[in-house]
Parts: structure tokens; C-alpha cells; sequence
């Protein structure tokens, strides 16, 4: 296959660049703008305003750079409307940059903040919380200040290593993948943000990978997670995750939140905001093993979870006999009719909804609105794509009453947002 050809406008491939990083984007990455070269060419296109941004500048993307930061850096990529470029040194650092904990960072693509201070880390991502509400919403709204998590480190509880087999006989690395590459992977033998337990287990895992390398033929991943004092590598097991007094079962291999430290102030905060406007029942839209649905279920009448998943159907059904929660229903839904069978009223219900990262598909956003309940709390690992759907509930007559993010995931760009809605 014939290598793509290099983009050189408006740099050459490898240009070294002076850079004032002026802020950070919503991926982790710092951002400086640099007047856009003139080199004669094609003027009408120099001048385009998809070429430029909204001050007439060029804008140069650079990870592992803080606000306020002079850096130099080389270019790898051009792109229609801003270019993409390795850091080189930093000249001017920041008074927040501190020492990063692990050796791989910079090359590893799991974590984009070890060189950022937490309480700066937890500022920023309001302050971008903030502005996606702002820009993809078009609204100006108070945003909590982060929850911070209580462990900035060592607090993930699952983590996934992929590997694939070496053809020329060379060490096999076993990580995850490299920073700016979608193939390449990065050899990782201790992960400072996983737990001890899945550390100390991780030697011991890589060896048995290793051991067996000759008889891969192709790439796979590995399962680390941890559960109750105990780590499992086996997609198949059952595991128990206890949250304050509540105990919930569930595959190895199913979505859980994997900040265990963190949730019990997290599932309290989705519970009282969804109890806020007083209505008495409940229904978890994407209620999984029974988290948000069973965390809540004292604070109400009657709670509904509803999941495409029957497997995740039968655990939450289990876990809430286990509990003691009488007061409680699950149900295995039809992505085509997710509210059919539910008899609570709506103006006395409250809907939690926790999406995948892409946000919620139009089908469910018509589904819940002809619904038409109380109140909506929204809870997503993506606020971009919660704040896309945000205008269709404004659209809806839904009255945004509250924003609060949580940091799940110290370290890396991402956390998670709860926002509040009640229908006027």
C-alpha cells in the first residue's frame, strides 16, 4: 500500500516551533496559537476562515503542556484546521507542573495529567465542564467544583492489557497503547493508578502471557479487576462490589465504575438529586447490575430498572433480594419500546439515565420524552456528548437545576458529569 503523502501547509514535516500554550482542550492537550506562514500559495486558501480560528491565528496542538507554558516543539501532522506536534522541551514551565509518577508517561496513552497538580487538574476540568456547557449547549450555567476522588493514585480497580504476538521473536510488550498511535503498543509492567492488588497480581500475569507467546496467533487482552480484597483474571467470574452497606454482584467482565473509592459519594449525589423535586418513583434507564437503582430504591416508592441486557437483568433482580430491597423491579426491555409496561406516573417520577460514552441515540431521547418524566438526572463519562443531548431536553421544556462533576479518573482528561433537569 502506497504511504499517504505528508501535508506540508502550512509546515514542513518536523518543523521545530516556539509555542505560548494558552490553554488546555477538552482531550488534555495544549493549545497555542501562531500566526499562519505565508509562503505564497494559494492566498484564498490562507485566508479561509476554516483555516484559521476566530482571532486569525493557527492553532498548534502539543500534549504533556500546561497553560502558560513556552515549549519547543516539532511538527508531525497537518491537519484542514489546526496541526499537530510533538513536545520537545519545555522552556518556560508552569508553577503547576510537578514530576510525574510513572517512568512511562509521555509515551503511555492512558494518562494525560501526571505532570499537572491534582487541585489544577480538578479546576481545569470544571473550567471545561464549564465551557463545553457554554459552546455545545449555549447555555451559562454554575458549575459545581470537581469532586475531587480520595485516592489520586492507585485507585483503579479494572484494568485491560492488550497484547499481540511478536513474528520476529523480540520481547512481546504487554500494555497498552502508545501515545498518538492507534496500533502500537506500549509495555507496562507496574500501572500507578491501578490498585496494589492488581499490580502486585499484574507480575505474575505477564509471566504466564509470556510463557505461552509461542501459541498467540493473534492479538488479545488481558483482564485484571479487583473486587473485594481480591483480584480476578477471569472475564467469567462473578465478583462483589461493596458500596457503603450496599453489595452488588456481577460479572468480571461487565461495566462497573471502576473508581470504587469514589462511589459512594458519587450514587449519593445521583440519589438525592433525583429525589429533589419530591417524586416518589424511580427508573434507571440503563440500570445495569442495579447501582444506581438499588443505591436509591430507600429514598422511594417504587423503582423500576430497566436494561437491554438480561444477563445484567438477572444480577440486578439477585442483588436486590440480597439487599433486602423489597421495593424494587427489573426489567429486560426492547430497544424499540424501553418505557412499555411501566405504569408510574411521570410527573411523579424521576428517570436516571447513564449512557455510553457516544450519549444517548435519538430513539431513547423520543422514548424518554414522550415518557415525559419529573425529572431527569444525567450522568455521563463524555460531557461533550451529554451536553449535545442537553439541547434537545431544553428543547423539551426541561429546566437544567444543577451541574456537578466528579473526578473519577484522576490523572487522565476524563471524569464524570451529573446534570439535573426538571420538566417546567
Amino acid at each position: 500500500m502506497t504511504k499517504k503523502k505528508f501535508n506540508d501547509r502550512p509546515f514542513a514535516y518536523h518543523t521545530e516551533l516556539e509555542l505560548e500554550i494558552s490553554t488546555l482542550t477538552n482531550l488534555g492537550v495544549g493549545l497555542a496559537r501562531v500566526p499562519l506562514p505565508d509562503d505564497g500559495q494559494d492566498k484564498s486558501r490562507a485566508d479561509s476562515s476554516q483555516q484559521r480560528d476566530n482571532i486569525g491565528q493557527w492553532v498548534v496542538m502539543v500534549p504533556f503542556t500546561l497553560p502558560g507554558e513556552r515549549v519547543k516543539a516539532r511538527v508531525y501532522r497537518n491537519h484542514k484546521n489546526f496541526t499537530e506536534a510533538d513536545l520537545l522541551a519545555v522552556l518556560t514551565p508552569s508553577p503547576h507542573r510537578v514530576a510525574p509518577v510513572c517512568s512511562l508517561f509521555g509515551r503511555c496513552g492512558g494518562c494525560q495529567y501526571q505532570h499537572f497538580s491534582y487541585d489544577q487538574q480538578l479546576l481545569w476540568k470544571q473550567r471545561q465542564v464549564r465551557e463545553l456547557l457554554q459552546h455545545m449547549a449555549g447555555v451559562d450555567f454554575e458549575v459545581q467544583p470537581v469532586v475531587p476522588s480520595p485516592k489520586e493514585f492507585g485507585y483503579r480497580s479494572k484494568i485491560t492489557p492488550h497484547f499481540n504476538p511478536s513474528r520476529d521473536g523480540s520481547p512481546m510488550p504487554i500494555g497498552f497503547l502508545k501515545q498518538g498511535t492507534r496500533f502500537e503498543i506500549v509495555d507496562v509492567p507496574q500501572c500507578p493508578i491501578a490498585t496494589d492488588r492488581i499490580n502486585a497480581r499484574l507480575a505474575g500475569l505477564r509471566a504466564e502471557v509470556h510463557a505461552k507467546a509461542a501459541s498467540y496467533q493473534r492479538g488479545a487482552t488481558v483482564l485484571l479487576r479487583e473486587a473485594s480484597g481480591e483480584v480476578t483474571t477471569d472475564f467469567d467470574t462473578i465478583i462483589t462490589e461493596t458500596i457503603g452497606i450496599l453489595k452488588l454482584r456481577f460479572l468480571a467482565r461487565d461495566f462497573f465504575q471502576n473508581n470504587p473509592f469514589i462511589l459512594p459519594a458519587f450514587t449519593s449525589y445521583v440519589r438525592e438529586q433525583a429525589a429533589s423535586s419530591g417524586v416518589r418513583h424511580l427508573v434507571d434507564a440503563y440500570c445495569g447490575s442495579g447501582l444506581f437503582a438499588l443505591g436509591a430504591a430507600p429514598s422511594f416508592k417504587r423503582v423500576a430498572g430497566v436494561e437491554l441486557s438480561e444477563s445484567s437483568i438477572r444480577f440486578a433482580r439477585s442483588n436486590a433480594t440480597a439487599n433486602g430491597l423489597t421495593n424494587t423491579t427489573f426489567l429486560a426491555a426492547d430497544a424499540s419500546r424501553i418505557f412499555a409496561g411501566l405504569d408510574f406516573p411521570p410527573g411523579d417520577t424521576a428517570v436516571v439515565i447513564d449512557p455510553p460514552r457516544t450519549g444517548c441515540d435519538e430513539n431513547f431521547l423520543q422514548q424518554l420524552f414522550a415518557f415525559g418524566p419529573r425529572t431527569v438526572v444525567y450522568v455521563s463519562c463524555d460531557p461533550a456528548t451529554q451536553m449535545r443531548d442537553l439541547k434537545n431536553f431544553l428543547a423539551q421544556s426541561y429546566t437544567l437545576t444543577a451541574v456537578q462533576p466528579f473526578d473519577l479518573f484522576p490523572q487522565t482528561r476524563h471524569l464524570e458529569c451529573v446534570i439535573t433537569l426538571v420538566k417546567a
